[in-house]
C-alpha cells in the first residue's frame, strides 16, 4: 500500500463513467482516470487498506 501498487484490478467498459459514479457515492480516489498507452486506469482505496485499480482497454 505504501508504494501505491494496486492489489486488485477490475476491468470495466468505461473508467470515466465508473470514476464519476463512485465519486458521487463518496469513494475517494488516489489517482484520477489516466491514459497509459492502450489502457485508461484509476485507483481507489477500499477502506480496508487495499488499493483497487479499474482498467479500461482503449
Amino acid at each position: 500500500m505504501g508504494a501505491g501498487i494496486p492489489y486488485t484490478q477490475f476491468d470495466v467498459d468505461d473508467v470515466q463513467y465508473e470514476y464519476d459514479r463512485l465519486t458521487k457515492l463518496g469513494v475517494e480516489f488516489s489517482m484520477k482516470p489516466t491514459e497509459m498507452g492502450t489502457v485508461k486506469v484509476t485507483v481507489f482505496n477500499d477502506t480496508c487498506g487495499n488499493n483497487i485499480q479499474l482498467v479500461e482497454e482503449l
